[in-house]
């Protein structure tokens, strides 16, 4: 310091006396001590001035270098607590049309990395889809806190230092990054929907319109045109369709199913034509896109899914195809075992031939319950809820509507192994005579003698009384009786000839056993007789009884025996003898 303080005196002194000489005066010595003396003087302060501030600087100097080393020092923890962070926090990331831009992990004041990167997919959209023909520039403007990513007057986004920390890079480094990302986005945006894209999706929509009418107009033109000449070849060329003597389908049969065959073929056409068009529409403007692959799926997606579940039921289906195969051949086993035991051509002790048919029916009913009970678990949907809900509602409707059926069912399967009777056997239910012409499991079809066809449910004929005439004819034989009262005043014995002479002219009736009266009665004005006579034609009884009372009538009035109630003889004082005229 003292080295530069002689040079500035110096320097000084230099001056003075050039000025001096230069003004041509001579130098005074007084003058130039004192000069010297101010000139020391104000030197002196200058370099304690300078002094001052160089102590000021140097302190300065040394806060700042304070400051630095703890920015540097703040700046390095902050990017070991980012590393720290950056393998647990996913990001937000900017994704426009499945194209992810950039990925933002941090806030800028209170607003969360999901909201940022939200207004700027929107300012982003927003701006590459104006209907304009050139897109305006994008510039930055770097802040003191942030770097700005603008369009015109507009905030695309934010760059701050922690967004660079993140990539390892300065915010003015990463906000050039993204703003050539989000230029070249905005760019391919409004080449996808700006005004030219929509000029020329207008222009493909009427083009496809036109070929859409055209194609339409040919299809009607065509069909217009053929249908009557196609007629008219397939008319001669072919005959009508017959089954034996029924012609299933006639010529004029089969002109109307073509020509209905071959509208149906239009609209058909038509229809497939619209499907592929309609769609077209949609495609030609980005907005509309995705009602494409909408409308494509309603008519595509149950194809799709039809196919699928065939493909997947194909190893269900041939375990099904298995099993009606063995059920299908173990039926017809069946079938033939029974038609052997009923034709009689086999013989099982206990089991009687007439117990064969109704046997293979409940087999083959209980051989298909089977097959369906293993069929079922293997169907399409049957573990789903609604398939057993609706499994289980149909067996409840079944189960509360017939059972007047399974209860007939049930007792025509116990008659058919009770064998109370069979086809042809004159039986008796209540009042009812007549022949059994047809037994089901359901009911059983009685023709009496007046040739009345009366049905009969079975759950009536188990719980009511039947007489089986013919088995008991066919056994025991069938004892025919009929009854007659006559009065006091007539033998016994003369009575008992004359009803066993009338049984022995009938016909039918047995000799062996013989036939034989009983005396039934006692009452109080006659006598009641009963004569019995054994029949095996438990078919004729009508007849054998008819022809019994004729005899009867025959015997009595020829022997001149009066067949009249007590009653009346006791009041015929002027009655004559109630006895025909020969």
């Amino acid at each position: 310091m003292k080295y530069c303080y002689r040079y500035i005196l110096l320097i000084a002194v230099m001056a003075l006396t050039l000025t001096a000489v230069a003004q041509k005066q001579p130098v005074n010595i007084d003058s130039l001590s004192s000069a010297k003396n101010d000139t020391i003087q104000a030197l002196r302060s200058m370099l304690q001035e300078q002094q001052m501030k160089n102590i000021m600087m140097q302190e300065q100097l040394e806060k700042t270098g304070e400051a630095a080393r703890d920015d540097s020092l703040r700046l390095v923890r902050r990017k070991e607590r980012i590393d720290s962070l950056r393998n647990i926090t996913p990001g937000a990331p900017l994704i426009i049309d499945g194209d992810t831009l950039l990925v933002l992990y941090t806030r800028r004041g209170g607003i969360l990395p999901e909201a940022r990167v939200e207004d700027i997919r929107e300012k982003i959209m927003e701006e590459g889809k104006r209907m304009t023909l050139f897109t305006d520039s994008i510039y930055i403007f770097d802040g003191e806190f942030t770097t700005d990513i603008m369009i015109g007057e507009e905030l695309v986004m934010s760059v701050t230092d922690n967004d660079g920390l993140w990539q390892n890079k300065t915010r003015q480094e990463l906000a050039a990054e993204y703003r050539t990302i989000i230029e070249a986005k905005i760019e391919q945006l409004h080449a996808q929907y700006g005004l030219k894209r929509k000029l020329m999706g207008v222009v493909y929509v009427l083009g496809a319109m036109l070929a859409l009418g055209l194609l339409i107009w040919a299809t009607n033109f065509c069909y217009r045109r053929w249908r009557y000449r196609l007629l008219r070849m397939l008319l001669r060329r072919t005959r009508p369709l017959a089954i034996k003597d029924y012609e299933v389908l006639n010529l004029h049969r089969q002109g109307i199913l073509f020509l209905t065959g071959f509208n149906v073929l239009r609209y058909l056409i038509i229809f497939l034509l619209l499907f592929i068009f309609v769609p077209m529409f949609f495609v030609a403007f980005p907005e509309t896109k995705s009602f494409t692959f909408t409308i494509f799926g309603y008519v595509w997606n149950p194809f799709v899914n039809i196919l699928k579940s065939v493909v997947s039921f194909l190893p269900k289906f041939f375990q099904i195809v298995v099993i009606v195969f063995c059920f299908r051949y173990l039926v017809k086993g069946l079938h033939y075992l029974m038609n052997e035991i009923g034709s009689g051509r086999l013989k099982i002790t206990g089991f009687y031939a007439d117990w064969a048919q109704p046997t293979y029916l409940i087999l083959r009913v209980l051989c298909y319950s089977f097959m369906i009970v293993m069929i079922w678990p293997l169907l399409p949907s049957s573990e789903s809820e609604v398939f057993q809900g609706v499994s289980v509602f149909i067996g409840i409707i079944v189960s509360l509507g017939s059972s007047s059926i399974i209860g007939n069912v049930m007792a025509g399967m116990v008659m058919t192994y009770m064998r109370p009777f069979h086809v042809g056997d004159f039986i008796k239910y209540g009042d009812t005579e007549g022949f059994v012409i047809e037994k089901t499991v359901l009911v059983t079809r009685i023709r009496t003698r007046k040739n009345d066809v009366i049905t009969i449910p079975n759950s009536n004929l188990m719980t009511s009384q039947t007489t089986n005439y013919t088995f008991s004819a066919h056994n025991y034989g069938v004892i025919v009786h009929t009854k007659v009262t006559i009065g006091y005043d007539m033998p016994w014995q003369q009575i008992r000839d004359l009803l066993l002479d009338a049984a022995a002219k009938t016909a039918h009736l047995q000799k062996k056993p013989e036939p034989f009266v009983r005396i039934t009665a006692l009452d109080d004005f006659y006598v009641e007789y009963e004569i019995n006579a054994y029949t095996r034609k438990s078919d004729l009884l009508g007849d054998i009884y008819s022809e019994l009372h004729q005899n009867i009538l025959d015997s009595f009035h020829s022997n001149g025996v009066e067949i009249m109630s007590p009653h009346i003889f006791a009041h015929r004082s002027d009655l004559p003898v109630q006895i025909p005229e020969k």
